[in-house]
């Protein structure tokens, strides 16, 4: 079957596409055919091992996984002995390294679910990733019902997940992100929108229970006063020299507001609660564009920039190159040459 493997950490273009052995399921799990797959900020950081000690976990020398990419949508196309939840021919959707192949074998009881109805496989692939992350950092905020929430980043894929889980938990939600981006986070729910090209929301005056930096791109001490006693700060980065982790701890004994670095799990209830969302109408995918799998390389290229919109999509319907498409959260905005 065809993957995308690197065997050395480095820049995208250490990524091929490659042949490799194509999985066996074993008695609890299931394989999956991949249609649509995708490229996210972790993947890129797994493939340039950043942070450096990230090896610890990933491979010192080299890549102990070759085959990169987590999200995944597709159809199973073989069960093991045990399984029980899942079919031959069910279309499917979830996480599970080695995603961005032709075939990828996934526990039942892992990050897997039915794909939700009225989606395609392209729009469900990039439902699990930034929605799971943003659902922990959530959880870790302990967000509920009546309490206002900033959204920094809001235009990401985890900025863009985490405005709809916001909203749905009945939470105010004010997002923070580009010019360009105001109206399509203003659809996703949010209650109010700051174009932080033109305003600093740290210098308003408003409070807000919950700061939920998305992209990594901010920090407490400059966020700090944005916060109400007893106020949560959540970041998604280590920040500079690593200090993120420190000030969670300290934030547990010093002072009334506190800074948490949560560690997305992936599971199976995440990935059912977006299912569950999608079907009720309360929450949609954002895609900004879609490149064929041998394209991977560019694509990386793209989400590296951190201009990305919500999601970057991989699809291996249909491989022989061709332009990638631009796209909004709703549909296609044509073709880039």
């Amino acid at each position: 079957m065809r993957a995308v493997v690197h065997d050395r950490y480095g820049p995208p273009e250490v990524l091929r596409l490659d042949e490799v052995e194509r999985p066996v399921p074993r008695e609890t799990e299931v394989l999956v055919r991949v249609h649509a797959t995708t490229v996210t900020r972790s993947d890129c950081g797994f493939r340039g091992a950043d942070p450096f000690f990230s090896r610890v976990f990933t491979g010192l020398r080299r890549p102990k996984q070759r085959i990169v990419g987590m999200e995944l949508a597709g159809v199973v196309e073989a069960v093991g002995s045990a399984v029980t939840e899942f079919e031959v021919g069910d279309e499917v959707f979830g996480l599970r390294s080695g995603a961005n192949a032709e075939y990828v074998c996934v526990r039942e009881q892992g990050a897997l679910a039915h794909k939700p109805r009225g989606l395609s496989f392209e729009e469900s692939a990039p439902l699990s990733d930034g929605a799971s992350i943003a659902r922990e950092c959530l959880r870790r905020a302990r967000l509920r019902e009546g309490q206002s929430i900033l959204v920094y980043g809001a235009s990401g894929a985890i900025g863009t997940a985490a405005v709809q889980l916001a909203k749905a938990l009945g939470a105010h939600v004010t997002a923070v992100c580009n010019a360009k981006n105001v109206e399509l986070v203003r659809s996703l729910g949010a209650d109010e929108v700051v174009d932080y090209e033109r305003e600093d929301f740290t210098r308003d005056g408003k409070t807000y229970d919950v700061i939920f930096d998305a992209v990594g791109k901010h920090s407490f001490r400059r966020c700090r006063r944005s916060l109400k006693p007893g106020g949560v700060y959540v970041e998604t980065d280590l920040g500079f020299l690593w200090h993120v982790p420190l000030l969670a701890l300290a934030s547990r004994v010093v002072g009334s507001k506190r800074v948490v670095l949560p560690i997305p799990k992936y599971t199976k209830e995440d990935v059912l609660h977006v299912k569950e969302l999608v079907e009720a109408g309360r929450f949609r995918p954002v895609i900004d564009r879609t490149y064929p799998l041998e394209d991977v390389v560019e694509a990386t290229r793209y989400v590296e920039t951190g201009q990305k919109t919500g999601n970057v999509v991989l699809t291996l319907d249909g491989l022989g190159g061709g332009a990638p498409t631009e796209r909004t959260a709703t549909g296609e905005r044509g073709a880039r040459g």
